[in-house]
């Protein structure tokens, strides 16, 4: 397989899981909003169970944000080696330029990495904060009834 479409399986291939794991991030973390909306915490008599409901895909996103720099890294990675690999195989008629231009955009694979894990993170701790508020709320309710 020539080592240009190498190149691009790997960029398509980065970006591509980098652009599903935005997806999945924010279509968790609408279905949490919405469903945290109806929460009634009167309606739950256990707190873990009510714990349980409310965590569910929050282990998800918290993974997206924690590891997409790494997904972007790799990424990053196999371009620059196969940038070398370029370089080899031209090594009687490099152009520095050609080579600036193959390294810059090796590295938009870490910016796609960071530009997926930084939101996933701030929606986790979002939707945390929101977690522990609920629990606080079914505190209350129950200390009430006791």
């Amino acid at each position: 397989m020539p080592i240009e479409e190498t190149k691009h399986i790997v960029d398509y291939g980065i970006i591509g899981l980098l652009i599903f794991l935005s997806f999945l991030t924010f279509a968790f973390a609408i279905e949490r909003v919405l469903f945290y909306r109806s929460v009634k915490v009167e309606d739950y008599k256990n707190r873990t169970a009510m714990e349980l409901d409310i965590m569910k895909r929050l282990p998800t996103i918290a993974s997206i944000g924690t590891n997409a720099p790494y997904i972007g890294l790799l990424g990053t990675v196999l371009a620059i080696i196969l940038t070398f690999y370029i370089i080899g195989e031209q090594q009687n008629h490099v152009n520095a330029g050609d080579v600036m231009k193959h390294l810059a955009l090796a590295l938009k694979a870490t910016a796609a990495g960071l530009l997926v894990a930084i939101p996933a993170t701030a929606i986790y701790n979002a939707l945390l904060s929101k977690v522990d508020t609920l629990l606080a709320q079914w505190d209350i309710a129950h200390d009430e009834q006791k």
